[in-house]
Order: C-alpha cells, then sequence, then structure tokens
C-alpha cells in the first residue's frame, strides 16, 4: 500500500503537470523543493526514497543534524531568514540559500570557500511582518550579490500575502516576474502548497512545497 507522502507526491506531480500544460512549459524545468522544516528525518528519508533530492529548511541547526543524519547527494535549501552571524556556516551546508537580503549576509557567506547559488527574497506585497527587500531596495542588493566571490545569482524569490483564493496571488507572482526578468534572473522561486500551480503559470521554476507533501506540522 502506497505511504501517504508517496499519495501526495503523485497528487502534486499531477498538479505541477497540469499547470506546465495550461502555460506550454515543460514540467522537467519546475523544481519541487520539499519543506522538510519541522518533520523529522525518517519522513524526509521517506520523500528521498520516492525520487526527491531538494529539501527546504529553515534554521541552521536544524539543518545540520539533518544533514549529518541523511545521504549525501540532498540538495539542501535554506528557506528561513537568514541570521548573519549564521550565513557563512548555513552556506557550508546548503546548495541554495533563497532568502539573501543584505551586504552582511553576503559578507559572511564569501567566507566560506565553495559556490553556492543564491535568490534574493523580495517582500512583494511589502508586508510588515515579513522577511525580504521592499522592492525600492532591488537595485543596491543585487549589486552586491553580483560582486559576491561565493554566491551565483539565481533570481528572485517571494512569499506571498496570505489568500484565501490562490488567484488573489496571481498580480504578485506576475510582478515578481517583471522584476526577475530585469535583474537578469534565470530562475524564480514562488508558490507554496497552496498556490504553486499560479506560481509556475506565472514563471516559477523553483516552488516550496510542504504540508501539501508531508501533512500538517
Amino acid at each position: 500500500m502506497s505511504s501517504p507522502i508517496a499519495k501526495n507526491l503523485a497528487s502534486i506531480q499531477e498538479q505541477v503537470n497540469r499547470a506546465c500544460d495550461s502555460v506550454q512549459r515543460n514540467p522537467a524545468e519546475i523544481t519541487l523543493v520539499a519543506v522538510s522544516k519541522t518533520f523529522s528525518v525518517v519522513d524526509i528519508q521517506a520523500a528521498y526514497d520516492l525520487g526527491l533530492r531538494d529539501f527546504g529548511e529553515s534554521k541552521a541547526q536544524e539543518l545540520q543534524t539533518k544533514v549529518h543524519h541523511l545521504p549525501n547527494d540532498i540538495n539542501w535549501h535554506f528557506i528561513g531568514t537568514l541570521q548573519s552571524n549564521k550565513a557563512k556556516h548555513v552556506a557550508e551546508m546548503s546548495t541554495t540559500i533563497h532568502t539573501i537580503e543584505n551586504e552582511r549576509q553576503l559578507r559572511e557567506i564569501d567566507k566560506q570557500d565553495r559556490t553556492i547559488d543564491g535568490f534574493i527574497q523580495v517582500n512583494i506585497a511589502s508586508e510588515s511582518q515579513k522577511s525580504g527587500i521592499l522592492i525600492e531596495s532591488l537595485d543596491t542588493v543585487l549589486s552586491y550579490v553580483l560582486t559576491s566571490h561565493q554566491v551565483r545569482f539565481l533570481g528572485l524569490m517571494t512569499i506571498g500575502p496570505p489568500v484565501q483564493n490562490p488567484e488573489e496571488s496571481r498580480p504578485y507572482f506576475r510582478k515578481l516576474a517583471e522584476l526577475n526578468q530585469q535583474a537578469n534572473g534565470t530562475m524564480l522561486s514562488m508558490g507554496m502548497s497552496n498556490d504553486f500551480d499560479v506560481a509556475i503559470q506565472e514563471g516559477a521554476t523553483h516552488i516550496r512545497v510542504g504540508s501539501a507533501l508531508f501533512g500538517k506540522r
């Protein structure tokens, strides 16, 4: 009998395929980042055994524990608020950081000796409680990222505002896609469990899905 995670993954993949079909995109362009924060090593191993290799964590300590207990071909994506004093350590453990927003973080990341991929997090709806830069700071932060020695700029990331209807996220995703084009980003990290299909239609290459895959936290 297939596990709940296997059933959920099949459903997510079906949704990804439908969203791609609706805008003539290739599903192979989409990286599903399984948001594994707070879920156990056993849960992550189960998802790994189903073929997933990209997992998202939001705390340095939790990431460190999981890195040591799971296969070493996993691509770890850091998706939480990045504290400057932990940025070097996070960069040593991660393949990709989705939450770059200031020069202090980059200075710390540059102290380690491997190249990582980076997204700039944009607070697209200017929500006071959310991390990420405001749109008017993008040029400045982009210039810092482009001069970093150890970060390869991929594109922009956002966490859309909470909405009842996924369609309400569309204008925000569309705006981020426009900004990403202006910044010459090649990748776009947006869309979560409740709205990733809309994000894909608006150009997302990385979707961050947790509860739809692993179940409620």
